[in-house]
This record gives C-alpha cells, structure tokens and sequence, in this order.
C-alpha cells in the first residue's frame, strides 16, 4: 500500500494506550505521528517521551504544537482528565479533525466533551473492549456518534485499524463499556476477596474446586491468577474506570452499590501491586500472588 503522509495522527496522553496505537500505527508506516502528555515536561515523563522518539513519534512541546495540522487527534488520557484534555486543545483545532475519544468515562461525560468540541472538530465516541496488547492498533474498536460512520473508511482503509458501529449517538459506546465493566471489572474484585479469604483459611483448592461445581467451563486457577494480576498491574487505572461506571449507573437510575465496592478493591489492589515484593509474584503462578498480596494486605493495617 503507498503510505503518504496523511492521516496526520496526533495523541493527547502518551500512556500505555496511546503508546501502543501509535507504535502499532508507526510501524504499519504511518509517517506523521505526534504526541502530547502532560508528563513531558516533567522528570516523571521522561519514560514518555523515550517511547515516543524510540517509536519515531513528534513529541510535542504543548497540547498546542501536537494538534497542528492533524486529521485524527486520539485522546487517551486519565478518566479523570477527559474533559480537561479535550478543553486544552479545542482553541488550537483547524480543518475541522476528527477527535476520537477512547477514554473510559460515562456516556454523559462524552457527551459533555462532544458538545464542548462541536464545530472545532468531527466528535467520535469511542470504546476499546479488549487489551491493547497485543493487537495495539488493531485492537477492536466500537464507535458512536454522527461522526462514527464517516471515520470507518479512514481509520480501517488508510490506517489499517477494526471497528464495528454502535449507533449514531455519542455515548452508545461508551455505554457498553462502562455497563459492561460492572461484571468484568467486578468479577476481578470477587476474585481477590474470594481467594484471599480463601489463601488464609488454606482452602484455596477447596475453594477452587466448589465453584467448578457452578462454572464448569471455567479453568479458575487461570482465572484467579489473570485477574489478580489486572488488578495489581492496572487497579488504579480500572477504578478510575469504574468511578465513572458508577456515574453512569447514576445516570441511568441506578444506584451503584457495587461498582463503588469494585473501585475501592480495584484501587486497594493497584496500590499493593506497585510493591517489589508484588510485583515479581505477579509471574510465579497463583500460589506466590496470593501470599504476597495477602503479606502486602496485611501490613497495609
């Protein structure tokens, strides 16, 4: 295929998601890739900005310098910091890009951010369903709004990405994530609470061989140890997540008694998992994870 210099490509948050898209991206010969976190400036952004110039992305001096000139701006930030992202660069949008939104926030949230861009740039509402790795720029995706449609042809014949439609409202995307990590995100934190009262009560095979009784086609000493590690690798992240599946659990109606728990168990185990101790379990199978877990637990009280 002849790779020419457009699409410009531009990321607003340089974290493991837009890292792994844009060297994916770079290395099916996507030439003009920039990127903006707010960590350059910073000594904690050091690690960025390597990736960046490792995978040979623009690293950008501002939200500004990133944005100018691009066709597809990519924003991957924080959840918490979506709205904010979206604000920094809204006056320095030209030529009317499109704006892809793969932040994990509420439908309402990307609502709000669809309206604060309108008339500065092409607003799609855009959910990652699976890992990033190792699809990286394939990765699924799963897109909403009235600009979902038009974007398709871009993205999957000029920058070789998957995507589905999910309708042609903002946030039908967005609401499938977020709805859908009640029980995704929710059965890590039963796993953890389960087996962790199960480690120190030494039943954990007991435990284990009980719920194949229920769940036959589940193999749970994989389970167990894939989701603990999910939560040590990523819990801050996945609560972060999941405070805005309970925003909109509230935007619907519903009271969100367990997805607050969720967040607080998700946030719990990305604490613990930034311990060495933790951290080299996480590749010795199930029986280490849970004793260091329980160790790092026990001597958080």
């Amino acid at each position: 295929m002849d790779r020419r210099n457009t699409p410009r490509l531009c990321f607003i948050g340089f974290g493991e998601a837009g890292q792994a898209i844009a060297a994916g991206l770079r290395q099916a010969g996507i030439e003009s890739v920039a990127a903006w976190d707010i960590l350059f400036p910073q000594a904690d952004g050091a690690r960025l900005r390597q990736a960046g110039e490792q995978m040979g992305a623009r690293v950008a001096a501002s939200a500004e310098d990133a944005v100018r000139g691009s066709d597809v701006i990519v924003s991957a930030v924080t959840a918490a910091s979506s709205l904010e992202a979206a604000r920094s660069v809204a006056p320095h949008l030209s030529g009317n890009p499109y704006f892809l939104d793969i932040n994990s926030v509420s439908p309402g949230r990307k609502q709000e951010t669809a309206k604060l861009l309108e008339g500065a740039a092409r607003y799609v509402d855009v959910a990652i369903l699976a890992p990033i790795h190792p699809a990286r720029h394939q990765t699924p995706l799963l897109l909403a709004g009235p600009h979902a449609k038009s974007v398709m042809p871009l993205l999957i014949d000029e920058l070789e990405m998957r995507g589905v439609i999910a309708g042609d409202e903002v946030g039908a995307a967005a609401g499938l994530k977020m709805i859908r990590s009640v029980m995704i995100k929710g059965i890590e934190g039963l796993t953890a609470e389960c087996f962790l009262a199960a480690a120190r009560a030494g039943i954990v095979d007991e435990v284990a061989a009980s719920l194949k009784n229920n769940y036959p086609t589940l193999d749970w000493n994989k389970v167990i140890e894939y989701n603990l590690e999910r939560m040590a690798s990523h819990g801050v992240r996945r609560a972060d997540e999941m405070d805005q599946v309970a925003e909109t659990l509230r935007e619907l109606g519903i009271d969100p008694l367990m997805a607050t728990a969720t967040s607080s168990r998700q946030r719990q185990m990305g604490g613990i998992g930034k311990e060495p101790a933790v951290r080299t379990s996480l590749k010795q199978g199930r029986a280490e994870m849970l004793k260091a877990i329980n160790a790092a637990t026990k001597d958080k009280h």
